[in-house]
């Protein structure tokens, strides 16, 4: 991606920013002039260098284990039916 590419992308963001702030403070913004950016070019003159990290991570042990659990005894009694369909 080249750097006007990068530059153009924030462009319509920087401005819709500028212009909430303008709404926000009570000033007003008019655009007087366009705006145009630079050309230019840019060469990789030498490969570049990423850097190095050395991590120590936790070590986490994984496993299962058989357990028993006590669940309590639930006795459910349904509702009497009605022979009104409308209640």
């Amino acid at each position: 991606m080249s750097v006007q590419n990068r530059k153009s992308r924030w462009a319509a963001p920087l401005m819709a920013l500028a212009l909430l702030f303008g709404f926000a403070f009570g000033c007003t913004v008019e655009q007087t002039e366009e705006g145009e950016l630079p050309e230019y070019e840019v060469e990789q003159t030498e490969e570049g260098n990423l850097p190095e990290y050395d991590v120590d991570a936790a070590d986490v042990e994984i496993g299962t284990e058989e357990k028993t659990i006590t669940v309590p005894d639930i006795d459910i009694e349904p509702p009497e039916e009605d022979d009104d369909p409308d209640a």
